[in-house]
């Protein structure tokens, strides 16, 4: 059974930095790549960045880059995002899911090309 699990949100003050983790298990994690999304409130499900499988490619989303940074171990079956100068727009419930190929060619911003996610870690940036 394939398990996905963040952990790491919380409040944090505008221009603060936080690190989420996701922790998998039930699949060879070193074979998929992953992918980050956000929901906030009355908003669809938001494509933050996709990280092939061995980690040496990534792609992000424009409101992403330059504060974001995705890593893996994919000793521990772990994926990670560094939030730096999060400003209260990233408010948010983020979560991690796992893509059904390596890479992130394609439809790596599609909801639809995901098939394991996350309960999802809620992350709150007051102003």
């Amino acid at each position: 059974q394939v398990q996905v699990a963040e952990s790491g949100g919380g409040l944090v003050q505008a221009g603060g930095s936080l690190r989420l983790s996701c922790s998998t298990s039930g699949l060879t994690f070193d074979a998929y790549a992953m992918g980050w999304f956000r929901q906030a409130p009355g908003n669809e499900r938001e494509a933050i960045l996709c990280i092939s499988s061995t980690g040496r490619n990534t792609v992000y989303a424009d409101s992403a880059k330059g504060r974001f940074n995705v890593s893996r171990d994919n000793g521990k079956n772990t994926l990670f995002l560094q939030m730096n100068d999060l400003k209260p727009e990233d408010t948010a419930v983020y979560y991690c899911a796992t893509r059904s190929n390596s890479h992130c060619a394609g439809s790596w911003s599609s909801v639809r090309a995901y098939d394991y996610w996350g309960q999802g870690t809620q992350v709150t940036v007051s102003s």
